[in-house]
């Protein structure tokens, strides 16, 4: 954590007694900067996710998947990160949670200049908003490239993205040929 580096777990992880607000404090535990400071940062973290605001006296446990996944996000943000590992913010939450989560995470990739690091099995999302991709197959990356040569890759979008592949047997017959004839060969 006094590297830079937080992690926000899949599952969202927020600790359920808790109101919003004291799980977004919980992020500022290992901060020595003094209290003015991380006032600023939760001003900061409400500012990105106006919903927090409003619930900040709620208990965690009592709110949405996708209120609970700002929470854990603007919890990591409480401790002045320089990358952000986020496991599967999509799991479980409404497709239009997920474009508006994705959309502020590229807020703040942008505005409070926070890398990154994004596991997500949802290929569609995950490569329009990531400028980098890798995909992995049984733990070994097979392809990697800039997300937008990603996107337009035939096998990535015969495979990932549910695109092309006419005339085929069964989408698991081909998948399972060209992965063996072309990455574990």
């Amino acid at each position: 954590v006094r590297r830079g580096c937080i992690q926000v777990m899949e599952g969202r992880h927020c600790f359920g007694h808790l109101t919003i607000e004291e799980n977004l404090m919980t992020g500022a535990f290992t901060r020595r900067d003094g209290n003015a400071a991380i006032k600023r940062d939760l001003e900061m973290v409400y500012n990105y996710f106006p919903r927090l605001r409003e619930r900040r006296q709620s208990q965690a446990g009592y709110t949405s998947g996708g209120e609970q996944q700002m929470c854990a996000i603007g919890r990591a943000l409480m401790s002045r990160p320089s990358m952000i590992l986020l496991d599967e913010p999509s799991m479980g939450l409404a497709p239009q949670l997920v474009e508006e989560i994705f959309e502020i995470v590229k807020k703040l990739n942008e505005g409070e200049n926070v890398t990154f690091l994004l596991a997500e099995q949802n290929t569609n999302i995950a490569l329009r908003y990531a400028k980098y991709g890798y995909i992995l197959e049984s733990g070994r990356v097979v392809m990697d490239g800039e997300a937008s040569a990603l996107r337009e890759n035939e096998d990535v979008k015969e495979f990932y993205l549910g695109v092309g592949g006419e005339g085929r047997r069964s989408f698991r017959d081909v998948k399972h040929y060209k992965r063996r004839k072309r990455w574990l060969a």
